[in-house]
């Protein structure tokens, strides 16, 4: 196949790339490097199956030849990342996704919507099935991400109904590994980092609003076997196993040997208490289920960000507001 990746060289494109070059695939890469970075996809710029175009999908996409696939990943998808760019996150859940649509749609190609678990906001449905319409905030600080995401699938599903489209759309729920950014603000980069660098653990709220985290290599095994198949969906992806932030929090600390303490500061407005997939979609439809249990995907996500101490020190003081308080944990 031959398959455009929106969003590319970002933490979830570069290893969807990846995977898909590794069975024969051609991979068509399109980043504006926004939050995605050049050294994701280096290893793979010498494969004549791999091209890498820099592009803001947003004003328009052009990809000359028969493309088999689309998958649309490329968004700003941390807090940070979106709160800094309000208004490029909504253009590229709107107009950018539109595009990608449109391109599928002159080849007759799959599109796969990678969208997000965010669509079910802080919910009241417990674990949250792909039926519920969810419990979002249309205005609040979150908003750009949320609203981005529920109308890019709501176009997605436009584009299958008014011309018969192959649409996918995936939800995705907390996912973590490496090449991640130590910057990026989401719950396990952000302990990983201050615990390498001895700077405080800090949970917003009390520690028992909850997550699930589900280790990289799985999540894109799911969107792959959303490529290759026919369905719908929305279809979630992630892990059902839930996790408090406060028990995530003591196995970064154990899995390190950090000797950080925790701190505790006020909750984020909308930010969600619990959030856990129910996967039966996904086993049904797709025969998929995550297979590395978090504390394996912790430690290997450590072990790759004990691997790149200057970037850790360098992005420490960004989490804390102070400067790093050490390196002891960087070494085995």
């Amino acid at each position: 196949m031959r398959v455009v990746v929106t969003g590319g060289a970002g933490f979830l494109g570069s290893h969807l790339a990846a995977a898909l070059l590794a069975r024969g695939d051609q991979v068509v890469c399109l980043d504006n490097f926004s939050t995605g970075r050049l050294e994701n996809v280096e290893p793979f710029l010498a494969d004549p199956a791999f091209a890498l175009v820099e592009t803001d999908v947003s004003e328009g996409i052009d990809v000359p030849g028969t493309v088999d696939a689309v998958a649309h990943l490329a968004s700003p998808a941390s807090p940070p990342d979106y709160h800094r760019m309000p208004l490029e996150t909504l253009a590229v859940g709107s107009r950018g996704t539109e595009h990608a649509l449109r391109l599928a749609a002159r080849d007759r190609a799959r599109f796969v919507l990678a969208s997000t678990s965010e669509v079910y906001g802080d919910p009241v449905v417990h674990p949250q099935r792909e039926e519920y319409w969810g419990n979002v905030n249309p205005v609040g600080p979150r908003s750009v991400y949320d609203e981005a995401k529920r109308f890019a699938e709501a176009v997605s599903m436009a584009y299958r109904r008014t011309y018969d489209l192959n649409v996918g759309i995936v939800r995705i729920f907390n996912t973590y590994g490496p090449r991640m950014r130590p910057q990026d603000g989401r719950v396990v980069t952000s302990f990983i980092t201050q615990a390498l660098v001895g700077d405080p653990l800090t949970i917003y709220g009390d520690g028992e609003q909850t997550r699930s985290f589900c280790y990289v290599d799985d999540l894109i095994a799911g969107i792959v076997a959303m490529i290759d198949g026919s369905e719908s969906g929305p279809v979630n992806l992630g892990n059902p196993v839930e996790w408090t932030v406060t028990r995530l929090a003591s196995a970064v600390l154990a899995l390190t040997g950090s000797s950080s303490e925790i701190e505790y500061h006020p909750l984020p407005t909308d930010d969600p208490t619990r959030r856990r997939p129910d996967i039966t979609l996904a086993r049904q439809l797709l025969g998929w289920e995550p297979r590395v249990p978090v504390e394996e995907g912790l430690r290997r996500t450590i072990e790759w960000f004990r691997s790149r101490p200057e970037e850790l020190l360098a992005a420490a003081p960004a989490l804390t507001g102070a400067q790093p308080g050490g390196i002891e944990a960087l070494t085995p």
